[in-house]
């Protein structure tokens, strides 16, 4: 019996031990994973998408400083710095690169081509080399790298504008023409014009100093003013509400967060939801995917923002259906 006792014993504690020796093992060699974020500037639009990306990843299970650590950097506008930063992060040997808007991504896409880069905030990724050429959206790269574009719904922006002032048909824009993302929804917002049968009266500026005499100037040839994703109108919005205030000519935007400075309504990207279609990305990648077999693709995600405030100092009515199906309306 005794013997049989002991026997019994060792049969039931030698997994017991095995089990714990393997569990402390497991927790040894677990170490957060490291993900390095380069953004071109800081921006209230990157800044939404760079949140948005790490609220996806939190919402999975992946918390900072527990299971997750970010290595922000911000090139501030500058190529040598986003090529440094991607250096940086090839030598740190990251687990993943989340790149925010053209300028960082490009650098990131060149310099590394073994750890997976999940790119957000980008316009046309074709064009900015990120992902092959003749790719279209919804396909596969076959390579370490997806992403999200940020290509805005102009076409739709212009339909829906139009239904706020209907009797419109001379719109004004300014722009930077050297700014290349700018110039591609240029191109749509002229072609959405000649479909809409409207005219489309275009002033092209070269500083934020310059956007104030370039709405001005406007002012006395159109009936609305549509102001889209240039930097450097966008940048000087306010100077843009004032005229559109003191002249009564109504201001749409494309950027949503542009509305609260002045703006009618937007229809558009929140670049907290593009930044979260990212993270959602990268969240298959850190499951095990490959990012090559991840299609790309812009954000399907649009959101309505009027400012009801603005449309009475521009002299507007906004439609009730508006009111009803905007999701955030801005009354003072």
């Amino acid at each position: 019996m005794w013997r049989k006792s002991w026997s019994l014993v060792l049969v039931i504690w030698v997994p017991l031990i095995s089990a714990t020796l393997s569990s402390a093992q497991e927790k040894k060699s677990t170490r957060p994973i490291r993900i390095g974020v380069t953004k071109t500037a800081s921006h209230p639009a990157m800044d939404a998408d760079e949140k948005g990306f790490e609220k996806a990843l939190s919402d999975a299970g992946l918390k900072e400083r527990t299971s997750v650590v970010y290595d922000r950097e911000n090139a501030r506008g500058e190529t040598v710095n986003a090529q440094l930063i991607a250096q940086k992060f090839l030598d740190a040997k990251v687990d993943l690169i989340h790149s925010i808007a053209a300028l960082t991504s490009q650098a990131v896409v060149k310099a590394v081509k073994t750890i997976p880069v999940v790119f957000s905030s980008v316009t046309d990724p074709v064009d900015a080399g990120l992902v092959p050429r003749g790719s279209s959206p919804g396909t596969r790269t076959g390579t370490n790298v997806t992403g999200v574009s940020d290509r805005w719904p102009i076409s739709l922006q212009f339909e829906m504008y139009m239904k706020f002032v209907p009797k419109a048909k001379k719109w004004g824009t300014i722009y930077n023409a050297r700014d290349g993302n700018t110039f591609v929804h240029i191109r749509e917002m002229r072609e959405a014009a000649r479909k809409l049968g409207v005219d489309l009266i275009e002033v092209t500026i070269s500083s934020s100093a310059e956007t104030e005499q370039a709405a001005q100037f406007l002012a006395g040839k159109v009936q609305a003013i549509h102001i889209t994703s240039d930097p450097t109108a966008v940048s000087s919005f306010e100077a843009i509400a004032r005229v559109c205030n003191e002249r009564k000519i109504p201001l749409f935007a494309g950027d949503v967060s542009a509305v609260s400075r002045g703006g009618i309504a937007a229809y558009g990207l929140d670049y907290f939801l593009v930044g979260f279609a990212a993270g959602r990305k990268a969240e298959r990648i850190l499951n095990g995917q490959r990012p090559g077999d991840i299609p790309w693709g812009p954000s399907d995600t649009f959101s309505l923002v009027v400012n009801e405030k603005a449309a009475r100092a521009q002299g507007v009515a906004i439609p009730p259906v508006f009111l009803k199906t905007a999701n955030k309306v801005i009354s003072n």
